[in-house]
């Protein structure tokens, strides 16, 4: 018997190494799959650093640096070099600019005048009671009329010092109609070349008579016209 048992075991080995190669096999009918072949790897694309180097620099605008064409930049706008005005916003596009540096911070509602309380001597006074005092000339002959639409910078008091509104202060020019506003805008509007700055003293009849929620009595208002839409 024990001559017998290795000739048995060589046996078991060799049916089990035909049954794993009967397994391995492709049954009949049937393909063997095909080998998958692996993806190519995609190419490095090259930059050339010539085309990096000709890209054109960005155009920035610089309020305190003006560009050719304009002068004077200051709340949030440009005056041109031939009269008339652009927002920060327009000068931007004009000139191709997507960044502005240096921007100027928002500022606080200008201090009152000194002469604030009442209108002073050498002030001129129109028939309706309007009085108004030249703070800056312009040598343009061109005033709005009753039917125009103006751009301006203004700061409003009332007679004790208190500012109510300012576009100085907002950093941003306001634009109406010169017939839709209070009675002392509208006349003194009208008295005003652009580029001046005026200061006007108008009386409650001339104002907002009273109305609630508004400034009360005599106000008083710095305007520079900035344009005549």
């Amino acid at each position: 018997m024990s001559s017998i048992r290795p000739l048995l075991l060589q046996i078991v080995q060799i049916v089990c190494a035909l049954a794993v190669c009967a397994c391995n096999e492709p049954r009949a009918g049937t393909t063997a799959p095909a080998p998958v072949a692996a993806a190519p790897a995609a190419p490095a694309v090259a930059v050339d650093p010539k085309t990096l180097m000709s890209r054109p620099p960005e155009v920035t605008f610089d309020p305190d640096h003006p560009p050719p064409g304009y002068v004077n930049c200051h709340r949030n706008h440009c005056h041109h070099v031939n009269g008339g005005v652009s927002s920060y916003a327009q000068v931007m596009q004009a000139i191709g600019a997507t960044k502005m540096i240096g921007a100027q911070a928002p500022k606080a509602m200008p201090p009152p005048p000194a002469d604030v309380a009442a209108a002073p001597a050498d002030a001129q006074h129109t028939a309706s009671g309007l009085a108004s005092k030249v703070l800056k000339a312009s040598s343009d002959s061109r005033r709005p009329s009753a039917a125009s639409r103006v751009t301006v910078h203004y700061t409003g008091w009332t007679t004790d010092g208190k500012a109510f509104d300012s576009s100085v202060a907002r950093g941003e020019p306001a634009q109406f109609p010169v017939g839709r506003v209070i009675a002392g805008w509208t006349e003194g509007l009208q008295l005003m070349a652009i580029g001046e700055e005026r200061r006007f003293w108008i009386p409650v009849d001339l104002a907002y008579k009273g109305r609630p929620g508004k400034p009360a009595g005599t106000l008083v208002f710095d305007v520079e016209l900035l344009a005549i839409d």
